[in-house]
């Protein structure tokens, strides 16, 4: 069968090689160009390997890469992007409607079980195309609820195309099944050091059934019995089931937290995009550096809210009493780089900090109104006699995580570390939390205190690293928190509060920046002409500044608006008008229950 819709693409066959792995060659004599899908002859590219892998290899953009403002959508990074209305039927904002690409995977499915690869080929690819078809389902199901699971190649001319949706039930299992195909056929494990490194294997595959389970369980999809539902049970199983499976092969946390990203293959990397400049890079520095050592202005930055959530270094509260490093929020505002949690130190810059970016040995970063760079100032002090361009943007922090220092302001574009979609940090969270769901508190205690003990917080003497969590709702709350510090930047936090059922948490809420204003030791503020000199000179540190308080944005929409709504999004208008056997969800016009419940 050929396919049925126009499609450009360009398959580069090469002995050996896949488009998304570090073996890319750039001297390849056989490529087969298709200019219209329409016309290829699958004969040719499902009997030869080469061309086989390079279809599949042109399928892996579906895992994205790098994005500075994943967390843009929580209190972590500036922006107000939930305005109200922002969400609706017509637009295609927080809209997941693949069928492009699930009619690519199908017709893999089917073609190459028709062509004269060797079956272990055959099995290699089909195991990758069953993973892939269940992983745009399951972001389809995260978004909307139960939507129509085809598994066939639809041919527009010949099949009926006005296929209703299947319930969410309905969707989960059969997605269940196709990721149980996905781990019968691949390797359990592709080794660090393989030219398949950066494809799908077993590991991986597990991991993401049991993340799939976590989220079937979730309050997002049983929202009248969201805790003790039987969904949790299964959850446990498979999520203890991955844990110990990817334990006992050596995935383990980084040693060091800064090293995640950055030492690329790590133990703690499941599944990884591989970059490679000059072939395939991100915009992560480029976007996240300050402005002076960068292209252009810092896309996001993180806010003041998000800089209060880090524990101190003993694992507590700063306003906690019983903590060793309690302060008041006068207090924290006047020092809140000491005595943090090491993760904040790794996570973010602040004004003051030693930022030696562009092997600039002892640079330190400012973001003082008239003594920092324009491009990296934020505030409105008067006594400056400049008004800074960064207020509806900047915060006066900038995000350091993932950072690679070495590059050069030129160099930033270059950024081709590897993005790490999935590490074992999130396999060992999401076991401890449907252990705390189903009434395991110390196999969840344990997975915590193992996350803090990386990240360098102190013990204590109880051992439990500040971790007070005596019931299942402290724990559950205690979870949350981790998962907010763990993966900062990293794009889960909405998702998180979303399945929970805990949108409230940004919803009608605003976000803030910190001032720093230059002092002299009286306190007495010093002139902006000699503040600029001794900062060109990194002689100002932390605490010869004054710290202030400003909401962000400066102009616009300054207030989060995330409705209940918003815990399933509709399926857009046009596609509704394309086919009139959809229905919409119940809260946007429709009658279609997205949750699991009848």
């Amino acid at each position: 069968m050929k396919y049925k819709r126009t499609f450009k693409i360009k398959l580069i066959a090469c002995f050996g090689m896949l488009l998304m792995t570090s073996s890319f060659l750039t001297s390849c004599e056989d490529v087969l160009d298709i200019e219209d899908i329409n016309n290829y002859d699958p004969d040719q590219l499902w009997n030869d390997e080469n061309l086989a892998n390079a279809y599949m290899a042109n399928l892996y953009p579906m895992f994205g890469n790098w994005d500075i403002g994943r967390d843009s959508y929580s209190q972590q990074l500036t922006g107000i992007r939930f305005y109200p209305d922002m969400i609706t039927i017509s637009n295609g904002n927080f809209k997941y409607w693949d069928y492009d690409r699930i009619r690519l995977i199908n017709q893999a499915i089917e073609d190459v079980q028709n062509g004269t690869l060797t079956q272990e080929v055959k099995n290699q690819i089909l195991g990758q195309a069953y993973f892939m078809r269940a992983y745009i389902y399951f972001e389809m199901i995260k978004y909307h609820g139960g939507v129509p699971y085809i598994t066939k190649p639809q041919d527009r001319y010949n099949d009926d195309l006005y296929v209703a949706r299947n319930s969410t039930k309905e969707s989960f299992n059969l997605l269940a099944e196709d990721i149980d195909r996905a781990i019968s056929l691949l390797p359990e494990r592709i080794d660090r050091a393989s030219n398949d490194y950066g494809k799908i294997d077993g590991n991986f595959a597990l991991a993401f059934k049991a993340k799939v389970s976590l989220y079937k369980a979730s309050p997002q999809f049983n929202p009248s019995n969201p805790w003790s539902n039987s969904y949790w049970e299964e959850a446990y199983t498979i999520n203890k089931k991955a844990y110990e499976q990817l334990s006992s092969q050596g995935y383990a946390l980084t040693e060091d937290y800064s090293d995640i990203f950055l030492e690329e293959r790590g133990p703690e990397v499941v599944f990884a995009v591989i970059n490679t400049y000059p072939n395939k890079t991100a915009n992560w520095d480029a976007g996240a550096r300050p402005g002076s050592e960068s292209r252009g202005p810092a896309s996001v930055t993180p806010t003041w809210e998000f800089v209060k959530e880090f524990p101190m270094l003993d694992g507590k509260k700063y306003n906690d009493p019983t903590g060793n490093y309690f302060k008041t929020d006068d207090e924290l505002l006047s020092s809140y780089w000491s005595d943090r949690d090491p993760r904040f130190s790794k996570s973010i810059v602040w004004n003051g900090k030693v930022y030696e970016v562009s092997g600039k040995s002892g640079k330190r970063q400012y973001t003082a109104l008239g003594v920092a760079h324009e491009l990296d100032d934020f505030g409105v002090n008067p006594k400056a006699a400049v008004n800074s361009t960064n207020l509806d943007r900047y915060s006066g922090f900038f995000i350091l995580k993932a950072s690679r220092l070495s590059y050069t302001q030129a160099e930033v574009q270059q950024y081709d570390v590897d993005y790490v979609l999935m590490r074992f940090a999130e396999v060992m969270i999401n076991y401890a939390e449907t252990a705390n769901e189903t009434g395991r508190l110390g196999e969840a205690m344990d997975i915590l205190r193992a996350i803090r003990e990386r990240a360098g917080i102190e013990p204590g003497v109880d051992g439990n690293y500040g971790i007070v969590a005596t019931n299942q709702e402290e724990m559950r709350e205690a979870i949350l928190h981790e998962r907010n510090i763990e993966f900062s930047f990293e794009g889960h936090r909405f998702w998180d509060l979303r399945r929970l059922r805990m949108l409230d948490r940004l919803d009608n809420k605003t976000k803030s920046g910190v001032e720093a204003i230059a002092i002299n030791q009286d306190g007495t503020e010093m002139p902006i002409g000699e503040a600029r000199d001794k900062a060109d000179d990194y002689e100002l540190v932390e605490t010869d500044f004054k710290y202030s308080v400003l909401q962000v944005p400066f102009s616009g929409v300054k207030v989060s608006s995330v409705p209940e709504s918003y815990y399933f999004f509709p399926i857009q208008q046009e596609i509704l008008d394309r086919n009139t056997k959809l229905e919409q969800n119940v809260g946007w016009g429709g009658t279609f229950n997205p949750t699991l419940e009848d």
